[in-house]
């Protein structure tokens, strides 16, 4: 039964952490503190709503509960609770305690999707909701209004409050290295917290003044508590004799990361970083890195018509094994095998399934092993990509799977992307022709399979291309609603909501591909990229420097970084990013552009002259580079030209700060009529 009383802390959680919240609670009310907690599983009806709205606007303290599951929640009735509590936070005098965030598992602020107001303050971790006596003895204290300041603590307190004016986000909680430089000092004094290239104000343990926490609770808050339901895939080890078979054991190892990665409610780190610990792996280093609590590893035998897969699960934190079997099968039973194992790990790993596993984990593929076969030939092909180019063999490959089984909906899928990637530098009728067969290959994976996630993001990805941004959106958003927990598919999308100029949906999907791909120098590439677009040019920077660390011969980088120093007015840097890679067309692009800057008009020009050997290719970096030069007029007829070759770069024209001086001209606004952008 409801009341009318308004409670004295308002604990607001995702569904799935209602048992930590409850631990919370209890720890609280024990201590003799009104709670207000909402079990009643009656959200959405008018009554309850307004109820809602009272005790948050009444409450005394609003305790967000923050985990993976609120991470991977970009909607939910707890998102609500936490934009009114962030907004009656705006009416409150900043000294006044309010906002009181717990974070329950290993999560990271950086990946946790919460509003930026809840950055400004202090973080606990009260791992899986065991309260500690310190918690509840500072929320006495914020509630009663004495000071959490014990005597004697004044001088160091007063250095973490230094601290944390210093790094609280006014325009962005990231910084990079360089214009933090003056603080470093006082953050390490203070936190000794300092991440690569970015300082994050490290919320571990108690506020500031709070009496210091026994030992044995400062280690417990920092222990590895990797997120529940989480594990990675490590390439299966390949026991035929024949290293020349390495495609089949690592093409079997990702189609069983894919099958896990089809269960709701299980988090399964991506290819790109499971596969880096292909030499020498240390599952308690995997685990840590990766943050997961499972490993699954295991080995290949393949013989002419069977195939022999050892496989076994192993606990991260404890290191014990959680379950492990030995399967023989014929080739044609591999589809069917994925999903026994599948459901095996998720069965020990106490997973709930729903719906038919089967169904989603056998969507799309093939009982034909020669097929079989072709494909993994192209997927190993296709990942090898950026140090071979080797597009012609990958597309072989899942020609020649189509060939053995026409219904074979996952290679046309495939076969889709990689003509629609292969030809996305092309003009004329070879972009043309290539990105018709793309279509047309998605359309059919489509018709065999109209639940395929990997055939809407191909159809996506050929709207993208070809500039129908409506058609494009549409099915990159289907792509996301049937696959949520597939980084590739939250990397396209998430950059192409930040192209569109949907900016909070685009960088809650890339972080979530982050977390999923942390050590995939893309992720770290894309999540600058969307940073870039939303014009928070510092936070990008930051991504950019991650992705150089991780993968210094990443060309791109050096440009995108100097075109946010660009964006920024920091000139030298910018220019000093771009020459990095001199003779790479996106760092000629960006030189033009800072040359003319700083007044070396004749070095602008050169750099010019060098990137149009690309010819008509280049139209919509001419037409940057003309729009800073002060050219407005060819800067358009550039615009033009690029929007009648259909040139893929103008998805960037809406958010493009470089076309900014074009914006009011009568004949960019038609281009952004014709373009059709959605809404």
């Amino acid at each position: 039964m409801m009341t009318e009383t308004s409670h004295a802390v308002f604990l607001s959680y995702a569904s799935q952490d209602a048992e930590a919240a409850r631990k919370i609670c209890e720890a609280l009310r024990a201590a003799g503190i009104e709670v207000f907690l909402d079990q009643s599983e009656l959200r959405g009806g008018d009554a309850w709503d307004q109820k809602i709205r009272r005790e948050i606007r009444d409450c005394a303290l609003f305790v967000p509960v923050i985990s993976v599951n609120t991470a991977s929640r970009l909607e939910g009735y707890f998102r609500l609770e936490w934009k009114l509590a962030v907004d009656r936070s705006h009416l409150m005098a900043a000294e006044k305690p309010f906002l009181l965030p717990v974070i329950i598992d290993a999560t990271q602020e950086s990946n946790a999707h919460v509003p930026d107001r809840f950055r400004e303050v202090q973080w606990t971790r009260l791992p899986g909701g065991d309260t500690s006596s310190t918690f509840v003895e500072r929320v006495r204290r914020l509630l009663s209004g004495e000071s959490s300041r014990e005597p004697g603590t004044e001088p160091a307190a007063a250095r973490v409050a230094a601290a944390a004016a210093l790094l609280r986000p006014t325009v962005s909680l990231w910084r990079s290295k360089a214009a933090l430089l003056g603080a470093i000092a006082v953050v390490v004094i203070a936190l000794g917290y300092l991440a690569a290239n970015r300082l994050v104000f490290s919320k571990h343990g108690a506020v500031v003044g709070t009496p210091t926490a026994p030992a044995a609770e400062i280690a417990s808050a920092t222990a590895f508590i990797p997120p529940a339901h989480s594990i990675a895939v490590l390439p299966f080890v390949n026991l035929s004799g024949d290293a020349s078979q390495d495609y089949f054991s690592d093409g079997l190892t990702e189609e069983l990361l894919n099958s896990l990665a089809q269960i709701n409610d299980l988090q399964v780190a991506a290819r790109t970083s499971s596969f880096s610990f292909k030499e020498h792996p240390d599952i308690a280093s995997v685990a840590h890195k990766l943050n997961v609590g499972a490993v699954l590893e295991g080995s290949v035998r393949r013989s002419a018509h069977t195939v022999r897969i050892t496989a076994q699960l192993i606990n991260a934190v404890t290191g014990f094994h959680l379950w492990s079997k030995t399967y023989d099968r014929d080739l044609g039973d591999v589809l069917q095998l994925q999903t026994e194992i599948a459901t095996a790990v998720a069965g020990a790993l106490k997973v709930t399934l729903l719906g038919d596993v089967a169904a989603r984990v056998e969507l799309g593929g093939t009982r034909n092993p020669a097929a079989f076969d072709s494909y993994l030939r192209g997927a190993k092909s296709y990942s090898s990509v950026r140090e071979g180019k080797d597009f012609p063999a990958a597309i072989a490959a899942y020609t020649e799977a189509i060939r053995l089984d026409p219904h074979y909906a996952l290679a046309f899928a495939a076969r889709s992307m990689a003509l629609t990637v292969y030809t996305s530098n092309a003009t004329g009728t070879a972009a043309r022709e290539g990105l018709a067969k793309a279509q047309a290959d998605a359309r059919r994976s489509l018709e065999i399979a109209p639940d395929l996630a990997q055939a809407h993001l191909a159809l996506a990805s050929v709207w993208d291309h070809t500039l129908e941004f409506t058609l494009a959106n549409d099915e990159y958003e289907r792509a996301l609603a049937l696959a949520p927990g597939n980084a590739q598919v939250l990397k396209l999308s998430g950059l192409f909501a930040a192209y569109m100029g949907h900016f909070d949906a685009a960088l809650a999907a890339i972080r979530r591909a982050v977390v999923l791909d942390p050590i995939a120098d893309p992720s770290h590439y894309y999540l600058g990229s969307a940073l870039y677009a939303a014009r928070r040019y510092e936070e990008a920077i930051a991504g950019y420097i991650q992705v150089i660390s991780l993968a210094p011969d990443f060309n791109e980088t050096y440009a995108e970084r100097g075109f946010a120093y660009y964006a920024l007015g920091d000139l030298e840097r910018a220019r000093a990013s771009c020459e990095m890679k001199p003779d790479f067309w996106f760092s000629q692009q960006c030189l033009a552009v800072i040359f003319d800057k700083i007044g070396r008009h004749a070095d602008a020009e050169v750099e010019l002259t060098k990137l149009k050997v690309n010819g008509d290719a280049a139209a919509y970096q001419y037409a940057t580079i003309y729009a800073q030069w002060g050219n407005n007029l060819k800067a358009l007829e550039w615009l033009e030209t690029a929007l009648r070759l259909r040139d893929p770069g103008l998805a960037r024209l809406k958010v493009d700060q470089l076309l900014d001086p074009l914006r009011k001209e009568p004949r960019f606004q038609a281009l952004m009529r014709q373009l059709k952008f959605p809404s």
